[in-house]
């Protein structure tokens, strides 16, 4: 496969040769793929890696976020709209099938498209035709590779009467399964200092590698948020740490607290609120306005929650609150907005006892 082994996202750990195999006889082809795997597993990397390696390699690939909008909005994005067929429609839109025409469109999260959007995706497989939002004709057929990513089990969803089975059929002509992070720590030392070179080569980040004992700590890591976690973990160190070298000390607890390598997390503590939230906010990087705010004012979670989120920002940002309201994805712009509101509930807690 062209390029493949410059990859280095893509991995050359004993776990990933099969798949690395699979993806070059793959792209030779043309046929529909599917790719599964965790959440944050590099599913879309995969797909990227597959079309790169094909015939239509050098035609456009447009990724489509299938979780990330309403129904018709979604509608509007795959197969484009014509003037005036909803508020806002200012002007006739190509929609993103029409734009890969000859090239590859990668729909992720296709386990998340509601039941009516499946029925339009599998009309359009079955014939190429494309037909706008608005418009009461056809308006052509396109010629797309379609390649496909879910984290769910579609064959249970098929079960549920969530997702249709005549669309699982017709997306499932290849499946190819990307492994968790987790079953190939071999990468894990690489991707880490990929992540690192890539977040510092401005220079306007000090980090340069890792000692020994980090990368240890960050291989014995079980990582459950997969290769994104990594990324966005090294991505806090080399905006937090003011060293050349990062070492063990500067990780994250639940970094630091686990170098027993193949042992899985412990489960005897239950995630709290707090927790999960947290997760969302350092490693799904959702805004704290969008994920805590209104939950507190609506009086979902209560002032000892956020509190716990908070602490959780300063263990990590040692003490620093600037550092924790880039950890919970706020704009410079909102950072006194930010400590009004932690004073005026109560909620800011002092600095000065995580300084280290």
């Amino acid at each position: 496969m062209r390029g493949e082994s410059a990859n280095p996202l893509i991995g050359d750990s004993p776990a990933m040769a099969d798949l690395k195999t699979e993806i070059a006889r793959v792209a030779r082809s043309d046929a529909k793929v599917l790719i599964t795997g965790e959440s944050g597993s590099g599913k879309e990397l995969v797909a990227q890696a597959v079309h790169a390696g094909s015939p239509r390699g050098h035609r456009d690939f447009i990724a489509v976020n299938c979780a990330g909008l309403p129904e018709t909005l979604l509608e509007s994005e795959l197969f484009g709209h014509v003037r005036g067929s909803f508020t806002g429609a200012y002007r006739d839109k190509l929609g993103k099938l029409e734009l890969a025409n000859g090239g590859a469109v990668f729909l992720d999260e296709i386990g998340e498209m509601t039941l009516r959007m499946q029925g339009l995706l599998l009309r359009f497989l079955e014939t190429g035709e494309l037909q706008k939002v608005g418009s009461d004709q056809v308006l052509g057929r396109v010629n797309v590779r379609v390649i496909a990513a879910t984290n769910r089990n579609l064959r249970e969803m098929i079960g549920q009467g969530t997702f249709r089975e005549d669309l699982f059929y017709r997306l499932n002509v290849i499946h190819l399964v990307v492994p968790p992070l987790r079953e190939r720590r071999e990468d894990i030392a690489g991707l880490a200092q990929h992540f690192l070179h890539q977040f510092t080569r401005d220079g306007a980040a000090v980090p340069r590698e890792f000692t020994t004992e980090a990368l240890d700590a960050l291989v014995s890591h079980n990582w459950p948020g997969n290769v994104r976690e990594l990324a966005n973990v090294v991505e806090r160190l080399a905006v937090t740490s003011a060293n050349p070298t990062i070492d063990l000390n500067e990780l994250p607890l639940e970094v630091r607290a686990r170098q027993t390598v193949g042992v899985r997390p412990k489960r005897d503590r239950r995630r709290t609120v707090a927790d999960d939230l947290y997760q969302r906010l350092v490693n799904e990087r959702e805004s704290f306005w969008s994920v805590v705010y209104p939950l507190y004012m609506q009086r979902d979670i209560t002032r000892s929650n956020v509190r716990d989120i908070v602490r959780k920002g300063l263990e990590e940002a040692r003490g620093n609150y600037k550092i924790v309201a880039r950890l919970f994805n706020l704009e410079p712009s909102d950072y006194k907005r930010f400590l009004n509101f932690l004073r005026k509930h109560d909620c800011q807690l002092p600095f000065k006892e995580y300084r280290q």
